[in-house]
């Protein structure tokens, strides 16, 4: 039980990212009596994080020291890390995982950017499990799916302005005046203009004010 009994230790989780996934992960894990372990390289998260998180957690800066010790004594991992336009990076190595206790467990939450656990590989809702080292691992691709008229609701309550925004101006303009919405554009008039995209899948970068000025 994540929150234990009396006489009985909570469950110790430990979370490595501290955006939206790792908040709202830490909120969960602390509502139900669990000790919680949060991991992040930016330490201006970690002292906001200490002011809203209550309960029973301690903050780590992100290194490899930190996390193998952490991973080592966790009963769950929570995966939550998301560097934009960019493949997850190996937080957690093979070596991490085979330290963990048997039957602990590997929640990959960031398995759709690749994942940060050199163990995971993409499973299914209808298959969600496998076993490593004695590891369960859930990697579940678009795990809000599992959830779909919620997930869809909250989607579309947060992409609707961007619709309107490209209904109302038409695309080009909407992209010139939206930074964020030229943030979420990969590729324009055959070119790649996402920096970390290009990068990643070592193409060439191509500024979208550059290109767009000759549309």
């Amino acid at each position: 039980m994540i929150g234990g009994v009396p006489g009985v230790s909570p469950a110790t989780m430990v979370i490595i990212g501290g955006g939206t996934v790792g908040t709202n992960a830490a909120e969960m894990a602390l509502g139900l009596g669990a000790h919680v372990v949060i991991v992040e390289e930016n330490i201006n998260r970690l002292r906001y994080l200490t002011e809203i998180l209550h309960g029973s957690f301690e903050t780590l800066a992100s290194n490899a020291y930190n996390i193998a010790r952490a991973v080592k004594e966790a009963d769950v991992v929570i995966g939550a890390v998301l560097v934009k336009g960019r493949r997850a990076p190996i937080l957690v190595t093979r070596d991490m995982v085979r330290s963990m206790k048997q039957g602990s467990v590997i929640v990959d939450v960031a398995v759709d950017q690749g994942g940060c656990v050199e163990t995971t590989h993409s499973t299914s809702h209808s298959d969600p499990i496998y076993v490593v080292d004695g590891v369960i691992h859930y990697c579940v691709t678009n795990m809000p799916g599992i959830v779909p008229r919620t997930s869809t609701i909250a989607l579309s309550n947060a992409t609707l302005p961007y619709a309107l925004k490209l209904a109302n101006l038409g695309y080009l303009e909407a992209l010139r005046s939206d930074s964020a919405l030229r943030n979420g554009l990969n590729v324009f008039k055959g070119r790649v203009v996402n920096e970390a995209v290009a990068e990643s899948l070592s193409l060439e970068y191509a500024p979208f004010e550059e290109i767009s000025q000759t549309s």
